[in-house]
């Protein structure tokens, strides 16, 4: 297929998507010259483009920082339209947090546009191993919206330093890259020390339950929330749900990586059967209003027990 024949097609596709009256991204302020975009809580989807987790962008003096950049080439151009409400300067970096499809596959579009792509080593290392399964499953939720969508990741992956952190500046604005390695491998928070923010990526949800994937690590998930404390951030942009602070991230989530790891991590080390114990904390109140509890709770349980066991 030429150039030609995709670049048409894709405009084709702009123009029903638009037609649908779908999902559009917004920027919501979360402190001066930063902006968070929420995405909604449920199920890829035409509607949403694949765009149902958390985004966000920063304004510098030299451009705009992109955080995310979508599941799909439509998704990356909402995105930016997301950013244009906001403003006329470029993109001119794009950092991926994670290696998730709705993290980082519209990162084509944008470099396409000019922008900079950047990740950190394991993060790239885990987006290339599992791109054409991402591609493949996206198909399902997107079906011909997924066209033009092409993997790209970073071409010049940074390395952490001595302290665990990669640190980057653009204008007057530093970013600290650090692993998180809890939803996907090389997995990475961004922090912006001078705003007291972190773009948490897939370390945080709230408003709805995390995912434990077999990919997961339940026990770098809890010493990771640790080290964010540590941030003492003002405001957090989570992977998924409304922009917060520390102490509903707590709730939501450091508590919940607490309660896999010292309830039923500790479990599976003494060796108590999975069923039982799987059985015996199937309700927790303290997690029953989130989103998706009913769904995920007793195999993330499932996964948390088994990651232990193995140790």
């Amino acid at each position: 297929m030429t150039i030609y024949r995709v670049l048409f097609l894709v405009a084709c596709l702009i123009a029903s998507s638009l037609a649908r009256a779908d999902y559009q991204p917004k920027a919501e302020p979360v402190t001066d010259n930063v902006y968070g975009i929420v995405g909604p809580l449920g199920q890829r989807s035409q509607e949403n483009d694949g765009l149902n987790a958390n985004y966000g962008f920063v304004v510098t003096s030299e451009g705009v920082v992109l955080i995310d950049s979508g599941a799909s080439r439509i998704g990356a151009m909402k995105l930016a339209a997301a950013v244009r409400a906001v403003t006329e300067k470029p993109v001119r970096w794009v950092i991926n947090t994670g290696s998730q499809d709705h993290r980082w596959l519209g990162n084509a579009y944008f470099a396409s546009q000019g922008a900079e792509i950047i990740a950190l080593e394991r993060t790239a290392t885990t987006q290339q191993q599992y791109a054409r399964q991402q591609i493949d499953g996206l198909k399902r939720f997107l079906g011909e919206l997924l066209a033009g969508t092409e993997p790209l990741s970073s071409a010049k992956p940074r390395k952490v330093g001595a302290d665990g952190t990669a640190t980057l500046t653009l204008g007057s604005e530093t970013f600290v890259l650090r692993y998180t390695n809890a939803h996907y491998p090389g997995d990475a928070l961004v922090h912006l020390p001078r705003h007291g923010v972190v773009f948490t990526g897939d370390l945080v949800y709230v408003d709805r339950l995390l995912g434990v994937l077999p990919w997961s690590s339940v026990k770098n998930g809890q010493s990771s929330f640790l080290a964010l404390k540590g941030l003492q951030p003002k405001h957090i942009v989570p992977g998924h749900g409304r922009v917060c602070d520390l102490a509903q991230a707590q709730r939501e989530t450091g508590d919940y990586f607490d309660f896999l790891a010292n309830t039923i991590g500790k479990a599976a080390k003494e060796m108590e059967p999975m069923d039982e114990v799987l059985s015996k904390h199937a309700d927790l109140p303290a997690f029953r209003h989130l989103e998706n509890y009913q769904d995920l709770h007793r195999a993330n349980m499932n996964r948390a027990f088994t990651e232990f066991e193995s140790q």
